[in-house]
């Protein structure tokens, strides 16, 4: 045989991991998402447009009444499968729920779907900072009520929602006790404005 031919029958090795984890690049001004439904449609929405639609893509956002689950709490850890996950680089983020909720923030893993940083408290990271992120959650993935700006369908300025940080900093690159979390930061100002204290309206999505 040619030298050329000998691989002609070889099987293509194994493709690696494919990106079914990504903050999304889309921001919302207020707490209003649509709901979860219109939540899960962005994410479904921006990972089409980068080639990956096919998994079924859900929002990481707690909710106390569910359509789809009889007007019943939906925790954002259930709605993502389990595990494991990877960003836009292939990079592995987590195994499994156990390990995603154990872990903390980093702005080199916490991507957006196009493999972009967030703006954060990191190093060198360009202003604003935006590494709010929206979840209405516990640290465990669990929801944490009345702090889902009235199930991700208000901009009201008298309730507020609950968000971690994509970076797992602070002020000054502050990893003090809740602000290291990747989902259970802090509360945000109001549904009404995102910015203040550190956001722009992003919520975390999960391929399954």
């Amino acid at each position: 045989l040619a030298a050329g031919c000998v691989t002609d029958n070889v099987p293509p090795g194994p493709s690696g991991p494919t990106m079914n984890f990504f903050v999304t690049s889309e921001k919302s001004m207020t707490g209003n998402l649509g709901g979860l439904a219109g939540a899960d449609a962005t994410c479904q929405r921006l990972a089409t447009a980068v080639g990956l639609g096919n998994p079924t893509w859900r929002a990481y956002l707690s909710v106390e009444r569910d359509p789809s689950n009889g007007n019943q709490p939906t925790h954002a850890k259930d709605r993502i499968g389990p595990g494991p996950w990877y960003n836009a680089n292939k990079v592995l983020v987590a195994n499994n729920l156990a390990e995603l909720h154990a872990r903390t923030g980093d702005a080199s893993l916490f991507l957006d779907e196009r493999g972009q940083r967030i703006n954060g408290q990191w190093t060198g990271s360009p202003a604003p900072v935006e590494h709010d992120m929206l979840t209405g959650s516990n640290a465990d993935g669990t929801l944490m009520v009345g702090l889902t700006c009235a199930d991700w369908t208000s901009s009201s300025a008298s309730i507020a929602a609950q968000v971690g940080h994509s970076d797992g900093m602070g002020p000054n690159q502050s990893t003090a006790g809740a602000l290291s979390s990747w989902n259970s930061a802090h509360a945000n100002q109001n549904c009404a404005d995102t910015a203040p204290r550190g956001g722009a309206g992003r919520s975390y999505c999960f391929g399954r």
